[in-house]
């Protein structure tokens, strides 16, 4: 008998006793959709700590930011660097958070474009799984941005009245509004056809909307027609109420309209993403 019929003999023994072991186990419960929904944050998680270079856009970029817009315009804009330092940390926790944002949608797309979605379609989960677990996990990378920015602020001499628990509950207040508009940006990375055609779009939505708020300059100063924009738009509230929060001076208004319009924008785009995610052949 030739050495391979020995071992094709030998691959259809094995065979049969697989069969037969998986024949005589009971099948493994159905994942439920919470576990399932944290096994793909966790997904999300292991992706950083395997290539931790991901977060170089969440700790280096803001860190530049802080310095460059504190010692560059600070004496210009508010007479001293310290003082333009206590306006514009809290207005840039909120900006290097929000750019994290568009990620959420760049790694979904990828995740089409790569076949990955295809995978997971097929498995026997609730199917917006991942989507939701890349979402929460995506809130570590808006926590580790957040805290690399009050960390750097407070070494720089920046000093919250309100302390820890001001701060925190700003980077909390953030980080939520962030989670809400993370589902803009994945309803995008559903729609286009490249990971970079996503990056590009939505820093080109981000960028104008942060520039024109009153994260960098008061409304006072700009022309009127920049200022009735800027006083309306919902990342200037979202500072307002950072600074708030920070200050110790809790803007009850300001912290319900940013918590509504997370809510809203959750509302609109996670079912459209899901939808999205579903109907995708």
């Amino acid at each position: 008998m030739s050495t391979a019929s020995i071992a094709r003999k030998d691959a259809i023994a094995e065979g049969e006793k697989l069969r037969s072991a998986l024949a005589s186990t009971p099948r493994p419960p159905r994942a439920s959709a919470l576990s399932a929904t944290l096994a793909f944050g966790w997904r999300g998680r292991l992706k950083v700590k395997h290539v931790p270079e991901q977060l170089l856009d969440v700790t280096i970029t803001p860190v530049m930011f802080v310095v460059m817009f504190t010692y560059l315009f600070g004496g210009a804009i508010a007479g001293s660097t310290g003082e333009y330092l206590d306006y514009i940390l809290p207005g840039i926790l909120v900006m290097s958070v929000l750019f994290t944002t568009v990620y959420s949608g760049v790694a979904l797309n990828t995740d089409v474009t790569k076949g990955v979605v295809d995978r997971f379609r097929s498995l026997p989960i609730w199917s917006p799984a991942p989507l939701v677990g890349s979402a929460l996990g995506d809130t570590v990378r808006y926590l580790i941005a957040g805290t690399v920015i009050i960390v750097f602020g407070v070494v720089l001499g920046y000093r919250p009245d309100a302390g820890v628990p001001g701060a925190a509950a700003a980077l909390v207040l953030v980080v939520v509004f962030a989670f809400g508009l993370s589902w803009v940006f994945t309803t995008l990375g559903l729609l286009l056809r490249t990971p970079s055609a996503v990056m590009n779009a939505g820093f080109m939505a981000i960028f104008p909307l942060t520039f024109l708020s009153n994260v960098f300059v008061e409304p006072e100063t700009l022309p009127s027609v920049l200022e009735a924009f800027v006083n309306v738009n919902p990342i200037s509230t979202l500072a307002n109420a950072s600074r708030g929060l920070m200050d110790g001076n809790v803007p009850g208004g300001d912290v319900a309209i940013v918590l509504g319009t997370a809510a809203a924008l959750t509302a609109v785009f996670a079912p459209l993403t899901s939808h999205l995610y579903r109907s995708r052949g």
